[in-house]
């Protein structure tokens, strides 16, 4: 191959291939910062109070442990169906008697104070005094939230609510192979452990990480490599820090 065919090959575009991260019970990857929010999914439907709530930073596993609260749900009560998921700024007045009288348990995703309070206020009420239950999911604990209706904050405050904290080496270890894997991507120890040596210690960064790696392979046509790595920390270095924690895909969470 020429030297100009080898230039036009590395800067060919590769087409953007949507990928479906795996959502089950056996994909997710218990850890010291995640095993308690695990237990809480898990103990249901004994739990003490009948909402909870799981928090932490960006691509933690929130959305994969509400995937797998739906899918126990499912099973215990042999529903045909996942129970539904609801973005809370999506919550509108006329929602929690009609979500109620189709579905008693809930899953509310990425509680802000950017929300109709009413409303959540009002789902809070139903569910509660008539026997249903929530999962709620937020990056910060209910309790630090400061919602403005003070009848929702003296409610929400009371939610047993449980940190996912940013992981150890163990879990971003076990993480990045899942990335890489959901790509369908086979990658060797060696360069897990570069990664590992250079990375930011953050679940959102290491989904940015592995995307831009696969971009990066791809445009190029050539595997996974050290060389690739490099180059992807590097552009991550040059100019998208400031992208990276606002970053959010319409893909859900990492595991």
């Amino acid at each position: 191959m020429n030297r100009s065919k080898e230039h036009h090959h590395l800067h060919q575009l590769p087409l953007d291939f949507y990928y479906r991260p795996y959502m089950g019970r056996d994909d997710f990857m218990p850890s010291s910062c995640n095993f308690a929010a695990f237990r809480l999914i898990d103990s249901w439907p004994m739990w003490t109070y009948f909402a909870a709530c799981i928090y932490g930073p960006e691509g933690c596993g929130k959305t994969h442990l509400a995937n797998i609260f739906s899918e126990k749900v499912s099973a215990v009560e042999h529903y045909p169906y996942k129970i539904p998921c609801i973005e809370a700024k999506n919550l509108t007045l006329d929602m929690p008697r009609q979500l109620l009288s189709n579905y008693y348990c809930l899953i509310v995703e990425n509680l802000t104070t950017d929300i109709n309070q009413e409303a959540l206020f009002n789902l809070y009420n139903i569910y509660r005094d008539e026997g249903g239950s929530i999962l709620f999911t937020s990056r910060q604990a209910p309790a630090r939230l400061n919602f403005t209706l003070a009848d929702l904050r003296s409610r929400m405050n009371i939610v047993p609510s449980i940190e996912i904290k940013e992981p150890d080496d163990d879990l971003l270890s076990a993480l990045l192979v899942k990335l890489f894997m959901d790509r369908q991507i086979n990658i060797t120890p060696e360069i897990i452990n570069y990664i590992l040596a250079n990375m930011q210690r953050s679940f959102a960064y290491a989904k940015k990480l592995v995307a831009e790696i696969d971009t990066i392979s791809l445009a190029q046509k050539r595997a996974v490599s050290i060389p690739i790595v490099k180059e992807a920390l590097e552009n991550l270095s040059d100019n998208k820090q400031g992208e990276l924690f606002s970053l959010n895909n319409g893909q859900g969470e990492l595991f």
